[in-house]
């Protein structure tokens, strides 16, 4: 293969002029016969999926070929923007298997972040506040207990555990909040939600996501807590 790098001219050093990485052969092989999850759409891969491909193909692609390109699509931004969504996975057939786990949707995320530069205008500070919201979101969707989510985000990399701790300690803030709205509400005699944000002037809707939350913690506690026998 032509080293292109080295032939082009001296003064040919611009980005523009920077050959571009030629893709994988069994990546562009993929793309063409599962396009809804290698093209132009990307989906997060059902877990096992490479076993599936080697029984799909059989002789006619080469084991060591096929891992590898799994790794290069499996670690691309496409991909890794699509597990932090939240997307589920699928099989060849396009189909949805599974839900991604909340720890791969953070893993993602993590990765993403330090991937990607700032948003024009926004500083690195800026840039990592938003990642800690989305992580505390991720946090408050999943159901979890804080114990529950570090034990399942096994986070080696002391950079990525501060940022996740975080924004557990963000989350904490608006959970008391919920909480205390929760409270509030129920001491103040109004008819419905609607009614007590009225009265508080509060957006009705944030005064419904609040209340959820309230109840979705107390349900935690409950289900960690025992049960007296009888």
């Amino acid at each position: 293969m032509t080293d292109h790098t080295n032939s082009a001219p001296a003064s040919a050093t611009s980005a523009s002029t920077t050959p571009r990485r030629q893709p994988h052969p069994v990546l562009e092989q993929l793309g063409r016969d599962y396009p809804a999850l290698f093209g132009a759409t990307v989906q997060p891969l059902k877990r096992g999926i490479f076993q599936d491909l080697l029984a799909a193909y059989g002789d006619a692609v080469d084991k060591a070929a096929l891992k590898t390109a799994l790794a290069i699509h499996t670690r691309s931004i496409r991909y890794l923007q699509a597990v932090a969504s939240g997307a589920a996975r699928h099989d060849l057939q396009g189909q949805v298997v599974e839900a991604t786990a909340p720890e791969h949707q953070l893993h993602a995320m993590l990765e993403l972040g330090k991937r990607r530069r700032p948003r024009p205008g926004e500083t690195a500070e800026q840039q990592q506040e938003r990642l800690q919201r989305r992580i505390a979101q991720l946090f408050a969707d999943s159901n979890l207990t804080r114990e529950e989510f570090l034990a399942r985000a096994q986070l080696k990399d002391e950079a990525a555990l501060a940022i996740v701790h975080s924004a557990l300690d963000l989350q904490a803030e608006h959970d008391a909040r919920a909480e205390a709205v929760a409270h509030a509400f129920a001491a103040s005699g109004a008819a419905n939600p609607a009614a007590f944000a009225k009265m508080y002037g509060m957006h009705p809707q944030a005064v419904q996501r609040q209340l959820a939350r309230a109840e979705q913690l107390q349900a935690q506690r409950a289900a960690v807590t025992p049960q007296p026998q009888a």
